[in-house]
């Protein structure tokens, strides 16, 4: 297991994330906080905490494991690649489908089958993740755009950074949302009392979603979010916390889902970017999936009866 040691020098006091990921970009967010949450990561002899702060003279030891040796197969999975030129693919992801391959699941992937149908893929994030720039929940279906190559895939998560990228949801919720309008800005973390759950914390980092409420149904709500940051489950998280969670969600809300459905009525249905290579404005949209449009005529016609 390869060790890597530092001792800050910087004055004052910083948060042990932040400090991590100055020190070691060549790293994600995501894999040095999970080297933390596996006690990988030493504080003065001790395991570091998510939230610790780091001062000058702190020694810190990182435990890096070995990389598993993995190879992710291609599969002749059908998927909807409606759009796709030598640069970028965007996809309307199907519900029910994860984005990439983790531990335990590397098969049935979108990256299975992007591997598949597409010749080329950025290896920007690594061989589980080629071309993923951003992702969708397995249960959440819509628009992913992909990139082919690496000055693709640089251009479309500085985008994306820079809020120049707009990503736009459908939801269904349960209640009524009074206002018309609104943005849910908070910080979201893992959920301190379920590390599977994401929850809104104090020592999250900053999320911020604008909604829009589209139409009101007899204890329901379509909304439409667009997100400013894109935290893991962030709009799922957002709308509980506003006291409206996502029809389906079964992570997120324990009310009945008297539908039967399959999972959340959440679907990425608008996207829009511009082109890595010919700067063109790029606008896309996936209609709503069957069973979501199913829900909605039969939460109509119940309004009109």
């Amino acid at each position: 297991m390869p060790t890597l040691r530092n001792k800050a020098e910087a004055n004052g006091s910083k948060r042990l994330d932040a400090y991590l990921a100055e020190e070691y970009p060549q790293y994600s967010r995501s894999f040095l906080k999970n080297l933390t949450l596996q006690g990988n990561i030493l504080l003065n002899g001790k395991p570091a905490k998510a939230g610790a702060k780091v001062k000058a003279g702190d020694e810190i030891v990182l435990e890096i494991p070995e990389a598993e040796e993995v190879s992710v197969r291609p599969e002749d999975i059908p998927i909807n690649i409606i759009y796709q030129d030598e640069d970028i693919a965007v996809v309307n992801k199907a519900q029910g489908m994860v984005t990439h391959p983790a531990p335990g699941n590397y098969e049935g992937t979108l990256v299975n089958a992007l591997i598949y149908h597409l010749k080329d893929l950025s290896g920007i994030n690594g061989e589980l993740r080629p071309g993923i720039v951003h992702r969708l929940d397995k249960d959440t279906s819509g628009l992913l755009v992909i990139a082919k190559n690496d000055a693709a895939h640089k251009s479309l998560s500085a985008q994306i950074a820079e809020k120049s990228a707009k990503r736009i949801y459908l939801a269904l919720v349960y209640g009524n949302i009074k206002s018309d309008t609104g943005t849910i800005k908070t910080q979201i973390g893992r959920d301190p009392r379920d590390r599977k759950k994401m929850a809104v914390v104090r020592d999250g980092r900053e999320a911020v979603t604008n909604y829009r409420v589209l139409c009101r149904y007899d204890g329901y709500t379509l909304v439409e979010c667009a997100l400013q940051t894109g935290r893991t489950h962030q709009i799922r998280v957002h709308l509980k916390h506003m006291g409206f969670p996502v029809v389906g969600d079964r992570v997120y809300t324990k009310q009945t889902d008297k539908f039967r459905l399959n999972g959340q009525l959440l679907h990425a249905y608008k996207l829009e970017l511009t082109h890595p290579r010919t700067g063109e404005r790029m606008k896309f949209c996936a209609p709503l999936p069957d069973y979501f449009k199913k829900v909605l005529r039969s939460l109509q016609n119940k309004n009109e009866a």
